[in-house]
């Protein structure tokens, strides 16, 4: 089968896609698979093209790139965005170079668009065998996916079946001109010493070695199918509705986690946590054995890359954004018929006949006291006690205050209004501002 027809194949279900946009970066991967798809374009009715170069700043020699790009792209009638990055310091440059790159695709991709890359077979063996160096799992042994979200829309990579001998001979037939980028013959960097030093070697005594190794790699995806439908079976009954939903924050019963085997408590939670952040090591697991074992009076926290997650009232909460930062103290509401923006918590909104101001917006403190119809004076942190509201939002439930008379405390049924004199506090809790597929 030739690669058009490959490329073809692999792309049917995207055709009705508003874009297909092309990530260039101007070496010879890249390059075949636009001139593969401009060529495509004038034969077959696809998708919009367009192209899209990354430029990092590492090197001096790569200033040139975004040219070579251009006329590359003018060439072939596919207009190019340039997208200039700012790599952040780190251990891995690698890594950082990666993620400035994706951050930059993720913003690229709206709804209905497609991204495709061209990582290619031999890549995909690089992966599995970098992947196993480091210890990683089932997901990490499946390699890169063929098609994955991004932004608004989707990753896929349409060569992954494709050799790097194939696209070569493709490029030496079109007389295709690429970049050669230096930093892929510095053999400092992991991915380039296996592609340099190890690959050739395992290919002369197992000349199919990165065939077979990409062969591996899908069964470990199918397993790993297999592992996601389980956790999805397993965070089913841990899903429960609870009191607090409102509060908008992700969360599980920790009673359905707890009655599974240690292994499948890893799997579901991976499966839930894969969307919040990036996954923890199997070295730090024993963070999620000391919140789920925690007893008595004990607040463990999970601390994990991208947010934390809490224990609280029989389940464990995802935190991260605006739910890690104290809010700022608010004081006067200049007009309370207006809605009320909380720096880092939110929005709050009086409804009804609005009180008499001055009116202020307070967070606790310790020692606050309320005045309830019937009740009487009683102390705040008791009757958070009673509606079992988790520790970590208590501090920053919004209070309204007149002068130093409690009113209401937001969120809360039975303490955020008066019925008798018909109105309500009522607050729209902080958005997690996370950003993670």
């Amino acid at each position: 089968m030739s690669l058009h027809a490959k490329l073809l194949k692999q792309l049917a279900p995207w055709r009705n896609a508003n874009t297909w946009r092309i990530a260039f970066s101007g070496g010879l991967d890249s390059t075949v698979l636009l001139h593969l798809l401009a060529h495509l374009a004038k034969t077959d009715s696809l998708p919009t093209l367009s192209a899209i170069h990354v430029h990092h700043g590492l090197q001096a020699v790569a200033d040139a790139w975004p040219d070579h790009c251009q006329s590359v792209c003018d060439a072939l009638g596919v207009p190019l965005e340039v997208v200039r990055v700012q790599v952040q310091p780190g251990a891995s440059l690698e890594r950082a170079a990666r993620d400035a790159r994706y951050g930059a695709f993720i913003a690229a991709t709206h709804a209905n668009d497609v991204l495709l890359t061209a990582q290619h077979r031999d890549d995909q063996a690089e992966t599995l065998l970098f992947r196993l160096l480091r210890g990683a799992g089932v997901r990490g042994l499946s390699g890169m996916p063929g098609e994955r979200g991004l932004g608004q829309g989707h990753l896929l990579r349409p060569l992954l079946d494709v050799t790097r001998a194939e696209l070569e001979a493709y490029a030496a037939e079109h007389q295709l001109n690429w970049i050669e980028d230096p930093s892929n013959e510095d053999r400092q960097f992991s991915r380039n010493y296996l592609r340099h030093q190890v690959f050739p070697v395992l290919a002369e005594r197992w000349p199919q070695a990165q065939a077979t190794m990409a062969r591996s790699a899908a069964h470990l995806r199918e397993a790993q199918g297999l592992l996601d439908e389980l956790a999805v079976i397993d965070l089913a009954e841990a899903s429960s509705r609870n009191d607090f939903d409102w509060l908008g924050l992700p969360s599980l019963e920790l009673a359905s986690l707890a009655k599974l085997s240690a292994a499948r408590q890893r799997n579901a939670l991976s499966y839930w946590l894969k969307t919040q952040t990036r996954l923890p090591d199997s070295d730090h697991w024993s963070g999620w054995q000391d919140l789920r074992d925690a007893t008595g009076d004990a607040r463990p926290i999970w601390r994990l890359a991208d947010g934390e997650l809490h224990r609280a009232s029989g389940r464990i909460w995802w935190l991260s954004g605006a739910w890690l930062r104290t809010p700022p103290v608010v004081g006067r509401w200049a007009d309370p018929t207006l809605p009320l923006v909380l720096p880092d918590n939110g929005l709050l909104t009086l409804i009804g006949q609005i009180p008499a101001d001055p009116l202020q917006i307070r967070y606790r403190e310790g020692g606050e006291i309320m005045n309830l119809p019937e009740r009487g004076h009683r102390d705040l942190k008791r009757l958070l006690n009673e509606s079992g509201v988790p520790l970590f939002a208590r501090g920053r439930l919004p209070l309204l205050y007149r002068g130093e008379q409690l009113l209401a405390v937001a969120g809360l049924q039975g303490l955020n209004g008066c019925t008798r004199d018909g109105w309500n506090l009522l607050w729209q809790p902080p958005s997690e501002d996370q950003g993670l597929s």
